[in-house]
């Protein structure tokens, strides 16, 4: 079978799935599994963004080294794999982690193995660890680089332990990355240190062929609200810098979220550190996604706090049927939300699914 070929069959093996997860949200329990499953390989990271949960200097609670030093062995990771694949409705891996999966040592040979499954592989790193001729060899379809920068001072404000040479490697990486067919994702969260790039974020994005520049505003807890946007800056991006960000995008033509990134600044005007209307977008990541940590924990989603069970009891298959999973889905679709769905980092998958079922679970 040529690529053609493979490619036009992933497509309808999808739409299948899709059909499938839209007729168990209409009956309330899943008549399949997940579509794409999230896999964590660290918590280790070679950075300290200054929004992170887990790594940033503002923590009032930082991390243990402990922690901080855990990573999924090779041997447990192809195991998850194979529970993965017995599922036959998973079409999509992401591989992240805590901290940067690009930090594990055998993170190469994972990525291959979900590659060897013919299933579409993403990848989420700041790519200053890569290997680069290692990265472009294994074939990742799409990559969400944390950039959070258009320039050394901005990019130096939001990573404090990195300097100039750190801005220097992830420029000479996002280069070599534009002779691949990895679609490139630049990622730019949004705080105090980064609102004033917006237009250079595009023409960045631009010089570097990205697919898609994604704006993104910080979900912020744990001391990391020190770090929060101010109101003269919410103002400042509603009337005037997402406006010429956009129209630098649309002269240049460059991909961009800005649409839905308006929506959030707006909500958080609206309400401090809410990023995301719930209420009227509804969750249903239940049918189609899972998140797994280091510890083999599962999520719901990728909100820490909504924990279905651990791997080293059960098998993914009987935690995705399971009674917890369901209690979950119910409370969700009964517009019951947990701590954290407030700043939902699904925002933009939910609002997709709200399209293709015609409304939030709970409304309908």
């Amino acid at each position: 079978m040529n690529a053609r070929s493979e490619k036009k069959q992933a497509k309808q093996r999808a739409k299948e799935q899709r059909a499938l997860a839209l007729q168990g949200m209409r009956e309330g329990r899943p008549v399949t599994g997940p579509m794409q499953v999230h896999i964590d390989i660290t918590n280790g990271c070679n950075a300290k963004c200054i929004t992170c949960w887990d790594h940033s200097p503002l923590l009032k609670s930082p991390r243990s080294n402990a922690w901080k030093g855990q990573r999924i062995s090779l041997e447990r990771f192809l195991e998850i794999l194979v529970q993965l694949d017995a599922l036959d409705s998973v079409q999509a891996v992401v591989v992240s982690g805590m901290g940067d999966p690009l930090t594990h040592p055998q993170v190469y040979e994972m990525l291959a193995a979900v590659k060897e499954r013919g299933w579409h592989l993403t990848v989420l790193s700041n790519l200053v660890a890569a290997d680069m001729d290692r990265l472009c060899e294994v074939g990742v379809d799409n990559l969400l680089v944390g950039v959070h920068g258009a320039t050394p001072e901005t990019y130096m404000a939001f990573h404090p332990t990195w300097t100039e040479r750190h801005f220097n490697a992830l420029c000479m990486g996002l280069r070599k990355l534009r002779r691949t067919e990895t679609a490139v994702r630049h990622v730019h969260v949004i705080n105090r240190d980064t609102a004033h790039e917006l237009v250079q974020m595009v023409r960045f994005g631009h010089l570097f062929r990205a697919q898609r520049v994604n704006f993104k505003l910080a979900s912020l807890d744990g001391g990391t609200e020190d770090c929060a946007v101010t109101p003269e800056q919410v103002q400042w991006m509603l009337e005037e810098g997402i406006p010429a960000a956009r129209q630098a995008a649309e002269e240049q033509g460059v991909h961009t979220n800005l649409e839905l990134f308006e929506k959030q600044v707006r909500a958080w005007a609206d309400s401090d550190l809410v990023t995301a209307d719930m209420e009227s977008i509804g969750c249903f990541m239940g049918y189609v996604y899972s998140r797994i940590t280091v510890d083999q924990e599962v999520l719901y989603c990728c909100n820490t706090h909504v924990q279905v069970g651990s791997l080293l009891e059960h098998s993914f298959q009987e935690l995705w049927q399971g009674a917890r999973w369901q209690k979950l889905r119910d409370s969700l679709a009964g517009g019951r939300f947990f701590k954290g769905c407030e700043r939902c980092g699904k925002v933009e998958q939910n609002i997709k699914w709200n399209t293709r079922f015609g409304g939030a679970l709970h409304d309908v």
